[in-house]
């Protein structure tokens, strides 16, 4: 309660930090003629602002890179292209690198507008469907239980996002439907086992039944969330720029989506 009604002030009096995808800026993609990582083209375009985003773009062959740049503040709408495209030619030419623009477009505030509104439909789609297969499959009560961790879930990652102050662009919506789908695994693997443990033990508590088979689906549960963290560390720590707020995302999400199937999904499954 504590971190998500922290994360929740963050929101509520700083707003949701948009990536350039969910917002108004402009898209390059460049090829140079020699070969170039993006760890050399980076530095170069630092002081155009710290939000740009690049990106290895294709094959590493054939040296293109994608740079993602908001909106220069004072610029207007309709100059934003040729002039976003106009600093990054320049900052590149400094650094003694020589681009060729393949192409280069606008992402307005229509589309971001209409990327969010997409990014909200397809988490809450996913919730709705889950709901009902826990519903039919198990029981209602189930299903409220899996829905409440997994919007904990949700939750918490938002707010760690905004301590750390990373950016809800599209790879972190895919990293949250991700951990969602993640979560409610771990959680219906503990309802199946529930659900044949009351078969035999039918005159015990619910309570007992319940804290059986978390026990005994608990080495799985572990193991299985010990080696996805520990790929996704690996993603983390030698993924690159353009994977750092997807692989942040999915640590807190495989952290949290395993204690909330064990001490919230099942606790309220049990008070229910």
């Amino acid at each position: 309660l504590v971190v998500v009604l922290a994360g929740a002030s963050l929101m509520v009096t700083r707003g949701l930090p948009l990536g350039i995808d969910f917002s108004v800026g402009t898209v390059l993609v460049l090829r140079f003629r020699e070969a170039v990582t993006v760890y050399k083209v980076r530095p170069a375009i630092a002081p155009l602002g710290a939000e740009a985003v690049v990106q290895q773009f294709g094959d590493p062959s054939e040296n293109r890179i994608l740079i993602r740049l908001p909106q220069q503040e004072g610029v207007e709408e309709g100059t934003a292209l040729e002039q976003g495209s106009q600093l990054v030619e320049v900052a590149l030419k400094s650094a003694g690198l020589s681009p060729e623009v393949d192409s280069r477009e606008i992402v307005g505030p229509v589309i971001g507008a209409d990327l969010q509104r997409r990014g909200i439909y397809a988490v809450l789609t996913s919730l709705a469907a889950i709901t009902i297969y826990i519903g039919v499959r198990f029981r209602f009560s189930f299903a409220v239980g899996a829905i409440v961790a997994t919007l904990h879930d949700v939750l918490v990652t938002l707010a760690f996002l905004m301590f750390f102050k990373y950016d809800i662009s599209l790879n972190v919506v895919a990293a949250i439907l991700t951990i969602t789908g993640y979560s409610v695994n771990d959680t219906i693997v503990i309802f199946d086992r529930v659900r044949e443990n009351l078969r035999t033990r039918r005159r015990d508590p619910l309570s007992q039944v319940v804290n059986q088979s978390v026990n005994q689906t608990l080495g799985r549960t572990i193991i299985t969330a010990g080696t996805t963290f520990l790929s996704v560390l690996a993603l983390y720590l030698f993924g690159g720029e353009a994977l750092k707020g997807f692989a942040f995302t999915m640590l807190v999400g495989v952290i949290s989506g395993t204690y909330s199937t064990v001490f919230i999904a099942s606790a309220i499954a049990i008070l229910l």
